[in-house]
Protein backbone atom coordinates (compact mmCIF):
# COMPACT_ATOMS: atom_id res chain seq x y z
CA UNK A 1 0.00 0.00 0.00
CA UNK A 2 1.22 3.42 -0.91
CA UNK A 3 2.42 5.15 2.36
CA UNK A 4 0.36 8.45 3.62
CA UNK A 5 1.90 10.29 5.73
CA UNK A 6 0.51 13.42 7.49
CA UNK A 7 2.69 15.53 5.01
CA UNK A 8 3.86 18.67 6.90
CA UNK A 9 3.95 20.53 3.33
CA UNK A 10 0.34 20.95 3.99
CA UNK A 11 1.25 23.82 6.37
CA UNK A 12 3.30 25.42 3.16
CA UNK A 13 -0.32 24.97 0.60
CA UNK A 14 -1.80 26.98 3.36
CA UNK A 15 0.49 29.35 3.08
CA UNK A 16 1.97 29.80 -0.70
CA UNK A 17 -1.91 29.87 -2.35
CA UNK A 18 -1.26 33.58 -1.13
CA UNK A 19 1.65 34.32 -3.13
CA UNK A 20 1.39 35.39 -6.57
CA UNK A 21 0.34 32.86 -9.30
CA UNK A 22 3.06 31.27 -11.77
CA UNK A 23 2.31 31.74 -15.07
CA UNK A 24 1.75 28.22 -16.04
CA UNK A 25 -1.26 26.15 -17.49
CA UNK A 26 -1.67 22.50 -17.19
CA UNK A 27 -3.08 20.14 -19.37
CA UNK A 28 -3.88 15.66 -19.50
CA UNK A 29 -3.45 14.45 -22.97
CA UNK A 30 -6.49 14.26 -25.08
CA UNK A 31 -8.36 16.48 -22.59
CA UNK A 32 -9.31 19.88 -21.82
CA UNK A 33 -6.49 22.33 -20.68
CA UNK A 34 -6.56 22.53 -16.77
CA UNK A 35 -7.65 26.29 -16.15
CA UNK A 36 -4.48 29.15 -15.98
CA UNK A 37 -3.16 28.29 -12.54
CA UNK A 38 -3.65 31.20 -10.16
CA UNK A 39 -4.90 31.72 -6.46
CA UNK A 40 -8.08 32.61 -6.46
CA UNK A 41 -9.83 33.77 -2.69
CA UNK A 42 -13.51 33.74 -3.47
CA UNK A 43 -15.60 36.90 -3.66
CA UNK A 44 -18.39 38.13 -1.35
CA UNK A 45 -20.69 35.69 -1.82
CA UNK A 46 -24.78 36.59 -2.36
CA UNK A 47 -25.57 32.77 -3.80
CA UNK A 48 -24.04 29.56 -4.86
CA UNK A 49 -21.66 29.97 -7.98
CA UNK A 50 -21.35 27.28 -11.01
CA UNK A 51 -18.60 25.00 -10.45
CA UNK A 52 -14.86 25.51 -12.96
CA UNK A 53 -15.30 22.91 -15.64
CA UNK A 54 -12.55 21.72 -17.35
CA UNK A 55 -11.07 23.97 -19.56
CA UNK A 56 -12.75 27.20 -17.86
CA UNK A 57 -10.94 30.25 -16.56
CA UNK A 58 -10.19 30.18 -12.89
CA UNK A 59 -11.45 33.18 -11.74
CA UNK A 60 -12.78 32.70 -8.19
CA UNK A 61 -13.83 29.86 -5.72
CA UNK A 62 -17.69 29.35 -5.08
CA UNK A 63 -19.68 32.05 -3.10
CA UNK A 64 -20.65 31.86 0.29
CA UNK A 65 -23.03 32.96 2.85
CA UNK A 66 -20.78 35.74 4.56
CA UNK A 67 -22.77 34.65 8.07
CA UNK A 68 -20.39 32.15 9.83
CA UNK A 69 -22.89 29.44 11.62
CA UNK A 70 -23.91 28.71 7.53
CA UNK A 71 -19.52 27.75 7.11
CA UNK A 72 -19.15 24.59 5.43
CA UNK A 73 -18.33 22.51 8.86
CA UNK A 74 -15.18 19.83 8.36
CA UNK A 75 -15.64 17.36 11.21
CA UNK A 76 -13.61 14.78 9.64
CA UNK A 77 -14.66 12.10 6.70
CA UNK A 78 -18.15 10.23 6.78
CA UNK A 79 -18.84 8.53 10.06
CA UNK A 80 -15.15 9.09 11.30
CA UNK A 81 -14.79 12.43 13.51
CA UNK A 82 -11.82 14.83 14.28
CA UNK A 83 -10.87 13.72 18.22
CA UNK A 84 -12.13 10.24 17.98
CA UNK A 85 -9.86 7.34 19.17
CA UNK A 86 -9.06 4.89 17.10
CA UNK A 87 -11.92 2.07 18.28
CA UNK A 88 -14.22 4.46 17.34
CA UNK A 89 -12.52 5.27 13.90
CA UNK A 90 -12.54 1.48 13.08
CA UNK A 91 -16.20 1.25 14.11
CA UNK A 92 -16.67 4.46 11.65
CA UNK A 93 -14.66 2.51 9.10
CA UNK A 94 -16.82 -1.18 9.59
CA UNK A 95 -20.35 1.53 9.02
CA UNK A 96 -19.12 3.13 5.91
CA UNK A 97 -17.22 0.53 4.03
CA UNK A 98 -18.41 -2.74 5.63
CA UNK A 99 -14.38 -3.96 5.41
CA UNK A 100 -13.18 -7.73 5.64
CA UNK A 101 -11.91 -8.00 9.45
CA UNK A 102 -7.92 -8.05 7.71
CA UNK A 103 -8.50 -5.10 5.29
CA UNK A 104 -7.57 -2.47 7.97
CA UNK A 105 -4.01 -1.98 7.71
CA UNK A 106 -1.54 -0.33 10.32
CA UNK A 107 1.44 1.75 9.46
CA UNK A 108 3.64 3.68 11.70
CA UNK A 109 5.38 6.96 10.58
CA UNK A 110 8.56 6.97 12.07
CA UNK A 111 9.39 10.70 11.99
CA UNK A 112 5.99 12.16 12.87
CA UNK A 113 5.50 9.76 15.34
CA UNK A 114 1.87 9.20 14.36
CA UNK A 115 -0.15 5.80 13.54
CA UNK A 116 -2.37 5.65 10.73
CA UNK A 117 -5.09 3.00 9.73
CA UNK A 118 -4.98 2.34 5.50
CA UNK A 119 -8.07 0.83 3.88
CA UNK A 120 -8.45 0.17 0.32
CA UNK A 121 -11.63 1.82 -0.93
CA UNK A 122 -13.16 0.66 -4.48
CA UNK A 123 -15.49 3.00 -6.56
CA UNK A 124 -14.79 5.57 -3.28
CA UNK A 125 -15.72 8.42 -6.13
CA UNK A 126 -18.22 6.69 -8.31
CA UNK A 127 -16.43 5.26 -11.39
CA UNK A 128 -13.62 6.78 -9.97
CA UNK A 129 -11.30 3.71 -9.54
CA UNK A 130 -9.94 2.33 -6.27
CA UNK A 131 -8.66 4.77 -3.39
CA UNK A 132 -6.81 4.41 -0.91
CA UNK A 133 -7.76 5.63 2.61
CA UNK A 134 -5.57 6.77 5.65
CA UNK A 135 -6.83 7.80 9.21
CA UNK A 136 -3.89 9.78 10.77
CA UNK A 137 -4.51 9.68 15.18
CA UNK A 138 -2.07 12.29 16.14
CA UNK A 139 1.15 11.69 18.25
CA UNK A 140 0.18 13.74 21.70
CA UNK A 141 -3.53 13.56 21.19
CA UNK A 142 -3.72 9.97 19.92
CA UNK A 143 -7.42 10.75 18.25
CA UNK A 144 -8.19 11.19 14.64
CA UNK A 145 -6.02 14.60 12.97
CA UNK A 146 -6.29 14.08 9.36
CA UNK A 147 -8.20 11.38 6.65
CA UNK A 148 -6.82 11.17 3.27
CA UNK A 149 -7.47 9.38 0.16
CA UNK A 150 -5.48 8.56 -2.76
CA UNK A 151 -5.66 8.19 -6.06
CA UNK A 152 -3.07 6.73 -8.37
CA UNK A 153 -1.55 3.33 -10.17
CA UNK A 154 -0.30 2.52 -6.72
CA UNK A 155 -4.22 2.37 -5.38
CA UNK A 156 -5.70 0.81 -8.75
CA UNK A 157 -3.40 -0.39 -11.62
CA UNK A 158 -5.83 0.34 -14.04
CA UNK A 159 -5.88 4.20 -13.25
CA UNK A 160 -5.26 6.66 -16.00
CA UNK A 161 -3.88 10.38 -16.08
CA UNK A 162 -7.28 11.10 -17.55
CA UNK A 163 -9.30 9.53 -14.64
CA UNK A 164 -7.21 11.30 -12.44
CA UNK A 165 -8.20 14.00 -13.77
CA UNK A 166 -11.43 13.49 -14.51
CA UNK A 167 -11.66 12.57 -10.26
CA UNK A 168 -9.71 15.97 -9.59
CA UNK A 169 -12.49 18.07 -11.91
CA UNK A 170 -15.50 16.04 -10.39
CA UNK A 171 -14.64 16.93 -6.41
CA UNK A 172 -13.55 20.51 -7.33
CA UNK A 173 -16.48 21.30 -8.54
CA UNK A 174 -18.68 19.68 -5.59
CA UNK A 175 -15.87 21.45 -2.81
CA UNK A 176 -16.69 24.99 -4.45
CA UNK A 177 -20.48 24.68 -4.01
CA UNK A 178 -20.24 23.39 -0.25
CA UNK A 179 -19.61 26.87 1.55
CA UNK A 180 -16.33 27.17 2.98
CA UNK A 181 -14.75 30.46 4.07
CA UNK A 182 -14.61 32.49 1.15
CA UNK A 183 -11.43 34.03 2.11
CA UNK A 184 -9.93 30.84 2.59
CA UNK A 185 -10.52 29.16 -0.84
CA UNK A 186 -8.09 28.88 -3.54
CA UNK A 187 -8.29 26.79 -6.81
CA UNK A 188 -5.54 25.87 -9.22
CA UNK A 189 -3.06 26.70 -7.95
CA UNK A 190 0.90 25.18 -9.03
CA UNK A 191 2.63 24.15 -6.46
CA UNK A 192 5.92 22.15 -6.65
CA UNK A 193 5.09 18.96 -7.87
CA UNK A 194 1.12 19.65 -8.90
CA UNK A 195 -1.71 22.00 -9.04
CA UNK A 196 -3.59 22.44 -5.74
CA UNK A 197 -7.11 22.00 -7.20
CA UNK A 198 -9.36 23.44 -4.41
CA UNK A 199 -8.33 24.18 -0.76
CA UNK A 200 -10.63 25.88 1.46
CA UNK A 201 -11.22 26.22 5.17
CA UNK A 202 -14.18 26.60 7.94
CA UNK A 203 -15.12 28.62 10.84
CA UNK A 204 -12.31 26.89 13.10
CA UNK A 205 -9.72 26.50 10.36
CA UNK A 206 -10.35 22.96 9.55
CA UNK A 207 -8.92 22.44 5.82
CA UNK A 208 -10.26 20.00 2.97
CA UNK A 209 -7.36 20.32 0.22
CA UNK A 210 -7.65 18.45 -2.74
CA UNK A 211 -3.90 17.99 -4.91
CA UNK A 212 -3.19 16.51 -8.05
CA UNK A 213 0.68 15.28 -8.36
CA UNK A 214 2.14 14.81 -11.49
CA UNK A 215 5.13 15.51 -14.08
CA UNK A 216 5.47 18.72 -15.80
CA UNK A 217 6.38 19.47 -19.59
CA UNK A 218 7.18 22.51 -21.12
CA UNK A 219 4.89 22.31 -24.78
CA UNK A 220 4.40 25.58 -26.94
CA UNK A 221 5.13 27.87 -24.05
CA UNK A 222 3.00 26.92 -21.85
CA UNK A 223 3.79 24.18 -18.82
CA UNK A 224 1.63 21.02 -18.98
CA UNK A 225 0.68 18.53 -16.12
CA UNK A 226 0.65 15.10 -16.60
CA UNK A 227 -1.14 13.73 -13.32
CA UNK A 228 0.34 10.98 -11.24
CA UNK A 229 -2.03 10.85 -8.41
CA UNK A 230 -4.77 12.92 -6.72
CA UNK A 231 -4.38 13.58 -2.86
CA UNK A 232 -7.64 14.58 -0.96
CA UNK A 233 -6.99 15.82 2.48
CA UNK A 234 -9.31 16.62 5.65
CA UNK A 235 -7.34 18.09 8.07
CA UNK A 236 -8.33 19.66 11.85
CA UNK A 237 -5.13 21.42 12.31
CA UNK A 238 -2.85 22.00 8.95
CA UNK A 239 -0.96 25.13 10.41
CA UNK A 240 0.16 23.22 13.51
CA UNK A 241 -0.32 19.04 13.40
CA UNK A 242 -0.44 17.18 16.08
CA UNK A 243 3.13 15.68 15.28
CA UNK A 244 6.75 14.90 16.84
CA UNK A 245 8.87 18.24 16.62
CA UNK A 246 11.97 18.13 18.79
CA UNK A 247 11.70 20.72 21.67
CA UNK A 248 13.79 23.84 21.23
CA UNK A 249 17.31 24.04 22.51
CA UNK A 250 18.52 20.47 21.74
CA UNK A 251 20.67 20.67 19.37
Amino acid sequence: MRKIYLVPALVGLLTSVAIGPLAAQGAVPNQAPVPKQKAAPAPKASAAAAPVAAGATAAAAAETPAAEDKTKAIDGFRSAKFGMNETDVRAAMAKDFSPKPDAIKIQDNASELTRSLLLSAPELLPNGGTAELSYVFGYKSKSLIQVGAVWSKGTDAAMTPEKLFSNANILRAHFMGEGFKPDSIAVNMPVAGGIVMFRGSDAKDRSVILLLQGTFETKENNRVLTPTSLLLFYVADAKSPDIFKLPPGQF
